[in-house]
């Protein structure tokens, strides 16, 4: 398929929204159950919702880039009952009004506490609030994952680990800007989050490495002689059909060698998974947020590699005739 940089922006940027928003979520679930110290309420949930909720924004900006008719943008989510891409466009947005309201309660110190087990453990009111934003950030991961992952005529996405990239990736990259973000507003949990965000980049290095695996190994269920019905063993094509382009030829396949796509391949590899965890421990071990920055910023510039060849991998059937020059 032919990769748009809108819909990349889109899923990298709302991926580590969703990640952060799930840190932040995390660092004040431990905490109330006693196993992490409590931390200002504005000064770190709140400006950590608040960094989620820009992450959302921007993705959310991204695609407005890939609609024909942006003013039509509303119709995308009448389809719901069928379309994971409607039922992405609901998800979304209740995603981020629910973290406007988490960091709006934290900020205003709307937090009341409202039941305390004998043991210490509060259940207080933002936290079911971020509970339900929770719920919500995996299900919009769900969501965009499905758009690509129930389409059984592309082999190389329609498989579990589509979802389980999507959700492992977009998380390591929150919990990564969680580390940097707990090194400036709370130094008390920057190792929690960069253990997390490793335990998580790891997992995500494992699925990710299977998908292409998986890929590899893939037959293809379509070829010239079931495209056109003809089974003779030896079939030649003279045309593609057109003297010029069409949406045939530019839209369905990136007009990449495959020595560029393997090229990506080990450049996404590189920067999402060894450089970042290297950075990221050596950002812990000087107390250092310029090198924990790095390591966010050259994963996120790795996803966005990682997410160009997720696209360009998929070789859409019809690439049978209309490729062939």
């Amino acid at each position: 398929m032919q990769p748009a940089f809108s819909v990349i922006f889109l899923t990298t940027l709302i991926g580590v929204g969703q990640g952060m928003f799930l840190a932040v979520f995390t660092g004040q679930s431990y905490s109330a159950v006693e196993l992490l110290p409590s931390q200002d309420s504005a000064h770190f949930y709140g400006m950590g919702a608040v960094i989620a909720l820009l992450f959302l924004i921007g993705g959310l900006i991204a695609s407005f880039f890939h609609l024909g008719r942006p003013e039509r943008a509303w119709r995308a989510a009448s389809q719901w009952r069928t379309s994971w891409l409607s039922r992405e466009v609901i998800v979304l947005p209740i995603l981020m009004f629910l973290v406007f309201v988490y960091a709006v309660m934290h900020f205003m110190q709307w937090d009341t506490v409202l039941f305390t087990t004998i043991h210490g453990a509060r259940l207080q009111l933002t936290l079911i609030v971020a509970t339900l934003g929770m719920l919500a950030t995996f299900a919009l991961f769900v969501c965009t994952g499905m758009i690509y992952g129930c389409l059984k005529f592309l082999q190389e996405w329609h498989s579990p680990l589509t979802v389980i990239n999507y959700i492992l990736l977009g998380t390591a990259s929150g919990f990564v800007l969680a580390t940097a973000f707990a090194q400036h507003s709370a130094p008390g949990l920057m190792r929690f989050y960069g253990i997390w965000a490793t335990i998580i980049t790891l997992a995500a290095l494992i699925t990710r490495v299977a998908s292409l695996i998986r890929n590899a190994r893939i037959k293809a269920k379509s070829t010239l002689q079931t495209a056109i019905g003809v089974r003779h063993s030896n079939i030649q094509q003279k045309s593609m059909g057109f003297m010029g382009g069409s949406v045939n030829t530019r839209d369905f396949f990136h007009h990449k060698t495959k020595m560029f796509l393997k090229s990506i391949k080990w450049v996404f590899m590189v920067l999402v998974f060894p450089v970042p965890l290297i950075l990221l421990w050596m950002g812990m071990a000087e107390d250092n947020l310029g090198i924990l920055l790095a390591a966010f910023i050259v994963q996120y510039i790795g996803l966005i590699a990682e997410r160009w060849f997720f696209f360009a991998q998929a070789n859409h059937p019809q690439n049978l005739y209309y490729q062939t020059v």
